[in-house]
């Protein structure tokens, strides 16, 4: 929220972000009622979600506290989480659907095909996303039908959200399988990145305009597309253990979308192109030795 904004101005934004976290408790007390929620790896999948959207805010605490940070280390950060993210749509999400697929009858061709299929369509699902909800990106501005119309600050909202949405859906469909140990590796190694994303997000809010307190809640509002979207996904696999290799290879793609084009070309758009690369490489080992220590 712009500083320049009224104060009456301010208390509605603050009002809104109030009424969404207050949807958010409604949908997840709804969700807990349905028969699947018996279910452990439903359990599992609000677990992880929720230990994503907790590291999502924690992130947020140095922007609400006025540090200051520079574009060298916010682009660091970026690469970092996408390192994260490569390394988990590798071997948490790619790797454990091949094997899914071949535990269900598929030959290595067939299984092989049937998670290059799952990939497309999960990257094609967030290019429909990206391409029909109106948001904003940090860089590149509006997108979307009906862009212009809406406040910027709910634009961020939309943008954001759309960048953790694969997050949560990954964290869902890893803990509807049949490995806890890895689904609790995927969990922990997105959460890691989280902290820094959910402080690179209140940044950029800041650093358009927006006041601490407003940046920093939004940053938290952010992280919590993701414990819905985990039990969302854990709960369509749930459905059909059939679906386990499609949903783990479009969660995959989802993500591999998301790294190309939204944090790589805005972590190399300020000339620190070295920085982020060393972020994404560092953020790879971390990601592959939790995933080969927890699993």
């Amino acid at each position: 929220m712009p500083s320049s904004f009224h104060p009456r101005w301010r208390w509605r934004y603050l009002t809104g972000i109030a009424l969404m976290l207050a949807a958010v408790v409604i949908v997840l007390s709804q969700i807990a009622q349905l028969p699947l929620w018996q279910d452990p790896r439903m359990h599992g999948a609000l677990l992880g979600g929720s230990m994503a959207a907790l590291a999502t805010a924690l992130g947020t605490l140095p922007v609400l506290l006025s540090q200051k940070f520079s574009q060298r280390s916010y682009d660091t950060m970026l690469g970092f989480g996408a390192g994260v993210m490569l390394a988990a749509s590798s071997f948490s999400l790619i790797i454990p659907a091949l094997a899914a697929a071949k535990a269900q009858g598929a030959g290595s061709w067939g299984a092989g095909g049937l998670v290059g299929m799952g990939i497309a369509m999960g990257a094609l699902l967030l290019m429909v996303i990206d391409r029909v909800v109106p948001h904003e990106h940090f860089v590149k501005g509006l997108e979307g039908r009906e862009a212009k119309a809406m406040k910027r600050v709910w634009l961020f909202v939309l943008a954001i959200a759309v960048h953790n949405l694969p997050e949560g859906l990954a964290i869902g469909v890893a803990a509807a399988g049949t490995d806890p140990a890895a689904a609790m590796a995927l969990a922990t190694g997105i959460s890691i990145q989280d902290v820094p994303e959910g402080m690179v997000v209140a940044l950029a809010l800041r650093g358009v305009g927006y006041g601490r307190i407003t940046s920093a809640g939004l940053g938290v509002l952010s992280g919590l597309v993701e414990p819905i979207a985990a039990v969302f996904g854990a709960a369509v696999i749930g459905i059909s253990a059939g679906l386990l290799p499609w949903g783990l290879a479009a969660a995959a793609g989802a993500m591999l979308y998301v790294i190309s084009h939204e944090i790589i070309p805005e972590s190399h758009r300020a000339g620190h192109e070295r920085w982020a690369t060393c972020g994404l490489m560092l953020g790879f080992i971390v990601m592959m030795l939790l995933d080969t220590a927890l699993a």
